[in-house]
């Protein structure tokens, strides 16, 4: 079965290299992110989780708990961090998931029910391991991108996205290409008057489309 927005994600108890971890008690009340990749040592892969190693300080500022996700096991995460984080010249200090059995990656349907991966396997076999999850602090899934092997995520864009969906938490909804500190959109389904009371002024540029400054 598909996972979908506003599904509850499975509350599952995961080994990884900073230990064994209960997705939903790690998660909190905090927002998290739950990135996937098909194996370790692998080029694109190395840059993208330095990528997030970087984005640490922005991660922190937007109360969200970033984890990785990778086929192989403990000891070569551990290794493989080294990698990272020469790469990135910043610390890799979030937990990445030992998903040796395909648990996860089957949970959050990325791989079909029946994928079966023999010892000695390549990220071909696991091609499809390549998806980013954004999750809530009520711990339903709110986003999710999924990215061929041969193209690198953009964090910045998954970044921006995590402020859209932080933003839109608060009643509203976001336009095209949005960034914090932009204006932002009052839902059809609030009346005129209730916008009114609730946002103050706002721009009406279609009967339904009506832009008012981002609530802080």
């Amino acid at each position: 079965m598909s996972l979908r927005i506003n599904d509850t994600i499975p509350n599952m108890t995961v080994e990884t290299d900073h230990g064994t971890i209960q997705l939903h008690d790690w998660i909190g009340d905090s927002w998290a992110i739950l990135f996937s990749h098909p194996k370790d040592f692998t080029p694109v892969c190395t840059t993208e989780f330095g990528a997030v190693a970087q984005l640490a300080d922005e991660w922190a500022a937007r109360g969200t708990k970033v984890i990785g996700v990778s086929v192989d096991g403990v000891e070569d995460h551990k290794k493989w961090k080294a990698d990272i984080e020469k790469v990135a010249g910043a610390k890799a200090g979030f937990p990445i998931i030992a998903d040796t059995g395909l648990e996860v990656s089957k949970a959050f349907d990325m791989l079909p029910a029946e994928a079966y991966m023999p010892d000695g396997r390549t990220p071909a076999h696991s091609a499809t391991v390549r998806s980013v999850f954004i999750i809530g602090p009520d711990k339903q899934l709110k986003l999710s991108m999924t990215y061929p092997m041969t193209v690198g995520r953009n964090f910045a864009e998954v970044l921006r996205a995590l402020d859209g969906l932080q933003m839109s938490a608060k009643g509203v909804a976001t336009p095209a290409n949005w960034v914090p500190g932009e204006d932002v959109i009052i839902p059809p389904t609030v009346s005129n008057e209730d916008a009114l009371a609730k946002f103050g002024e706002f721009e009406t540029i279609l009967p339904y489309l009506r832009k008012t400054k981002a609530p802080s």
